[in-house]
C-alpha cells in the first residue's frame, strides 16, 4: 500500500468509529510511511477541484474573507515557486512570524510542499527571543509582517528576508508570490522522517526546548488530535489559539484538514468574550476549542442568550477546572471534553465524542498511544509520571528529538518510555487525572499536594476567576499552600474577599491541603498563555508581600 493510501485508510477508521472509543483504541494502527508529503500527497489530492471554504477568516469590523479548498491548493503552489525563486529550498529553515491572515496557511503548506523546515514564531516575541530562534534554529529565511520587521534589526543579517505584503527595506515583497505560476512541481521526493517543523516551547521554567517534528509526526500524528476533537468534515472548526505555539498547529491545521473541514477564526485587536460569542453564533460554528483562561471569560457571560449550533466543545492547553465544565453543561447542554498533549507530540489522552465523562479527568487514552505511570524507580504505578509505552510501537505523534540537547531527549526517551514530565494518576475504569507538573507537586507536612487541585476548588467560589497555588516556606509544615487569586468582574480585592476564600477553603479542603496564604494579584504568564509558576514559587519564598496579600492568621475568627 503507498503511503498516502495508507494515511487515508488510517484517517477513515477513525472517522468512521468516532463515537465507538473501544474499538479505534484497539484497531488502530499508525500507518506505514515511506515517501510521504502531507501538502502534496493529503491536502492537493483532497483539496484539487474542492469548492468546500478551507480558511474562513472573520474581522470584529464584520468583513471577512473565505478560502476554498482549491484556492489554497493553487495559491499555496504559487508562494512554494515564489520561496524557490528566492533559494528556499529542502532542508532549508524558514522562521515564520504572522498573525492569522492566510499568508500563514500559505506558507506552511508551501514550506511542506518544498520540503522546507518551519519555525512558527509567535508575533509577541523580543528581538532577544528572535535571535536565539534564528540561531540556534539555523535559520536561512524569514517571513514577517511588516509591522514586525524592526524586530529583526541587528539579528537578520545575511539572511533572505520577506515580508508580508509590499517590498520594505531590503525585504521581500510576498505579494509578487501571487504572479508566480498555479501549479507546482516538486524536486526529489520527501521521506515521511524527514524534519519538517521546528518548535520552540514556551519555557515556562527554563530556556526554551527546541522540539523537532516530521512529515509524519505532526500531519499524520494528528490523528488522535482529529479523533478526540471528533471532527468530521462538515464541521466548522473554531479554535481560539495564536500561530507560533504547537496548538495552533494542532487544530488550526492538521487535525482539521485531516478530516477535511473549515478552520474557522474570528479576528481582533483585543479578545471579548461578547464578541466572540456572538460571531460563533452568527456564523454557525459547530465545533469550539478554548483554552481554560478563554472558558472562564466566556461562563462569565449569558451563554444562555446565544443561539448557537454548537455540537462539539473542548478545552485545551492546561487542565479545565471541573467547575467550568459544569457550568457550561448547565447552560448549553454540552460538556467541555478535556485532554492532553505536549508540544513534543499530539494528543495523548482525551475525551472523545459520545463517550463517559468523569468530572474533572482528561480522559483516557487516544488510538494510536499507550500510556503508563511511572514512579520515581520506572516502575508502573496508579499515581505517577505520564509516559508514552514505545517498546512495541513508537507513536508517530511523538517528536523526533530535542534538536539541539541530546542529553534532555535521553533523559526522556530511554528503556521503553518517553517521559512527560507530567504526573497524573489513574482510575479502576482507566480514566487519567491530571495532578501537575512534577516540578509543581509540592510536599506540607509531609503530604503531597497537587497545586491544580486547589485550584479547581478554588475557581468554584463565585468570586474567583483564576487562582494559582504554589509552596510558601513554613517553619512547622515545610510549605503551606499559597494561593495567588484573580477576581471576577464585581468584586474587590481586600480583607472581607481574603476572609470568604478562606472560610471556602475550611469547608472544602483536608487541613493539610488548606489554602494557608492567599494573595490577589495579576498571575504571570508566558507569551503563550501559561502562567509562570516559577516567579510565584519564587515570590511566596521571598519576604516582599503584595498591597492585597493575606494569611488565614489574620482571621483567627475562622479558628475552630
Amino acid at each position: 500500500m503507498h503511503s498516502v493510501d495508507a494515511f487515508k485508510a488510517a484517517r477513515q477508521q477513525l472517522l468512521d468509529m468516532r463515537q465507538d472509543y473501544a474499538r479505534a483504541y484497539e484497531a488502530f494502527k499508525w500507518p506505514e510511511l515511506d515517501e510521504f508529503n502531507w501538502a502534496l500527497d493529503w491536502f492537493d489530492d483532497y483539496a484539487r477541484d474542492n469548492d468546500k471554504i478551507a480558511l474562513w477568516l472573520v474581522d470584529a469590523d464584520g468583513s471577512e474573507e473565505r478560502y476554498s479548498f482549491e484556492q489554497l491548493r493553487q495559491r499555496s503552489n504559487q508562494v512554494a515557486n515564489f520561496l524557490r525563486d528566492h533559494e528556499l529550498g529542502r532542508g532549508d529553515t524558514l522562521l515564520v512570524m504572522l498573525d492569522n491572515v492566510v499568508e500563514l496557511w500559505e506558507t506552511m503548506l508551501a514550506a511542506i510542499k518544498l520540503g522546507a523546515v518551519v519555525i512558527p514564531a509567535t508575533t509577541l516575541l523580543s528581538q532577544k527571543d528572535l535571535g536565539d530562534r534564528l540561531g540556534r534554529g539555523g535559520v536561512s529565511h524569514i517571513l514577517a509582517a511588516e509591522e514586525h520587521i524592526a524586530k529583526f534589526e541587528g539579528v537578520a543579517g545575511g539572511l533572505t528576508c520577506i515580508a508580508a505584503g509590499e517590498p520594505v527595506g531590503q525585504w521581500v515583497g510576498y505579494e509578487a508570490a501571487y504572479e508566480c505560476a498555479t501549479e507546482f512541481e516538486p524536486v526529489g521526493t520527501t521521506r515521511a522522517t524527514d524534519p519538517m517543523l521546528l518548535y520552540f516551547t514556551s519555557g515556562t521554567t527554563s530556556k526554551p526546548k527546541l522540539v523537532l517534528h516530521t512529515h509524519q509526526s505532526y500531519p499524520v500524528g494528528s490523528l488522535s488530535t482529529m479523533y478526540w476533537l471528533g471532527l468530521q468534515p462538515d464541521d466548522i472548526h473554531f479554535n481560539i489559539s495564536s500561530p507560533g505555539w504547537a496548538k495552533h498547529a494542532w487544530s488550526n491545521l492538521f487535525a482539521p484538514w485531516d478530516a477535511g473541514c473549515t478552520v474557522f477564526v474570528y479576528r481582533s485587536a483585543r479578545f471579548s468574550a461578547p464578541d466572540a460569542l456572538q460571531v460563533i453564533a452568527d456564523k454557525g460554528v459547530t465545533s469550539l476549542c478554548a483554552p481554560p483562561t478563554v472558558w472562564r471569560l466566556l461562563i462569565q457571560e449569558e451563554l444562555s442568550a446565544y443561539d448557537m449550533k454548537l455540537k462539539s466543545l473542548v478545552g485545551a492547553g492546561e487542565p479545565l477546572n471541573p467547575e467550568v465544565i459544569a457550568r457550561v453543561e448547565r447552560l448549553w447542554g454540552l460538556k467541555i471534553r478535556d485532554g492532553y498533549g505536549q508540544t513534543e507530540t499530539t494528543a495523548q489522552i482525551g475525551n472523545p465524542p459520545g463517550q463517559p465523562m468523569k468530572s474533572g479527568s482528561m480522559g483516557r487514552p487516544l488510538p494510536g498511544y499507550r500510556i503508563a505511570l511511572l514512579n520515581a524507580f520506572d516502575e508502573e504505578c496508579d499515581e505517577g509520571e505520564i509516559a508514552i509505552d514505545v517498546r512495541a510501537d513508537r507513536p508517530l505523534g511523538l517528536m523526533q528529538e530535542y534538536r539541539d540537547d541530546p542529553e534532555r531527549m535521553a533523559k526522556a526517551l530511554h528503556d521503553g518510555y518517553y517521559r512527560t514530565g507530567d504526573v497524573a494518576s489513574r482510575d479502576e475504569d482507566g480514566y487519567y487525572w491530571y495532578v501537575g507538573r512534577a516540578d509543581d507537586v509540592f510536599k506540607s507536612s509531609d503530604y503531597r499536594v497537587s497545586p491544580f487541585e486547589l485550584e479547581s476548588i478554588l475557581i468554584e467560589h463565585e468570586s474567583v476567576a483564576e487562582a494559582a497555588v504554589v509552596p510558601a516556606p513554613d517553619d512547622m509544615r515545610l510549605n503551606v499552600p499559597k494561593a495567588y487569586v484573580v477576581l471576577r468582574r464585581g468584586h474587590e480585592p481586600g480583607p472581607e474577599a481574603a476572609k470568604a476564600l478562606f472560610a471556602f477553603s475550611r469547608e472544602r479542603m483536608a487541613p493539610y491541603m488548606r489554602i494557608r496564604e492567599l494573595e490577589f494579584a495579576e498571575l504571570p504568564k508566558t507569551i503563550s498563555g501559561k502562567i509562570r509558576r516559577v516567579e510565584l514559587r519564587a515570590h511566596a519564598a521571598g519576604d516582599e508581600k503584595g498591597e492585597f496579600a493575606y494569611s488565614e492568621a489574620d482571621f483567627p475568627e475562622l479558628k475552630g
